[in-house]
């Protein structure tokens, strides 16, 4: 109890500071963390992939999903801190008409709740680093790897990079990848992370009916060309970790997606590259 307690008071405390009144160092921490555990990955990839490939690959995409919310998270901060600045300018600019005069006093009556971030009154820090969701964004790829590792691996069999065909078979590739396994990957997306949150048979419609063909549209805009490079150039123990280091933006757009409004998830159609 006296651990917990201690705990909740110094996250609390780091929550409440920000770098030069720009990022949240709690934030800011958890992404060192993060960098420092993928250099070590990167040191010593090689001598780990050549004897367990298939664990060292599920470790660097769970390691590198994290870091992809917390990019997320700490945009998300941002963005609420901006709203609360502008919000409070506007409460603060001079009111000269009768109505606007009333609304100020309704507000002195009626304040703002104390969890709305963009509240004018709201002295809080930024919102509370959402380490379960990190850790949700961690547990998909490092469950997904193994998947990709037999998919990537049939797509190398099927459609072999032969000299003087190796672009026509590297575009095959892409087709498949792009027609087949990236729309399948996405629905498992959006499944696994509602029921991770709690969500059922209804929640999970919603999400679909929501957010699934905004983000599958987003993927068509980016995933072609990135995987066109990836089957073309990229050796092959290196084609996963590449697909999950470009991912780390398209995971970040994802995280902002999964966790958006509906009324905002059109804002999100284009993907932060």
């Amino acid at each position: 109890m006296v651990v917990n307690d201690t705990r909740k008071r110094v996250l609390r405390q780091l929550n409440s500071r920000w770098i030069k009144g720009r990022i949240p160092l709690l934030h800011a921490i958890v992404f060192l963390i993060q960098i420092t555990m993928v250099s070590i990955l990167v040191r010593k990839f090689n001598g780990y992939y050549a004897s367990r490939p298939v664990l060292t690959t599920m470790i660097t995409n769970a390691v590198l999903g994290g870091i992809a919310d917390t990019v997320a998270q700490t945009l998300t901060a941002v963005r609420m801190r901006r709203e609360r600045r502008n919000s409070l300018a506007a409460s603060d600019a001079p009111r000269d008409d009768f109505f606007s005069i009333e609304i100020q006093e309704l507000d002195k009556k009626v304040p703002w709740p104390e969890n709305d971030w963009t509240s004018p009154a709201s002295k809080r820090g930024p919102p509370p680093f959402d380490f379960e969701r990190t850790v949700r964004f961690m547990a998909y790829p490092f469950i997904m790897t193994p998947l990709q590792h037999k998919w990537f691996a049939f797509l190398s069999k099927t459609f072999p990079l032969v000299a003087g065909h190796a672009t026509v078979a590297a575009m095959k590739r892409v087709a498949f990848d792009q027609l087949l396994f990236a729309p399948v990957g996405l629905a498992c997306f959006f499944t696994f992370m509602t029921v991770a949150e709690g969500g059922g048979k209804r929640a999970i419609i919603r999400k679909f009916q929501d957010v699934y063909i905004p983000a599958l549209k987003a993927n068509f805009l980016v995933w072609p060309l990135v995987q066109a490079l990836n089957f073309r150039i990229v050796p092959i123990q290196f084609q996963i970790p590449f697909v999950s280091t470009i991912g780390i933006a398209w995971t970040a757009y994802l995280s902002l997606t999964n966790s958006a409004d509906p009324e905002v998830v059109s804002q999100l159609e284009v993907p932060i590259v």
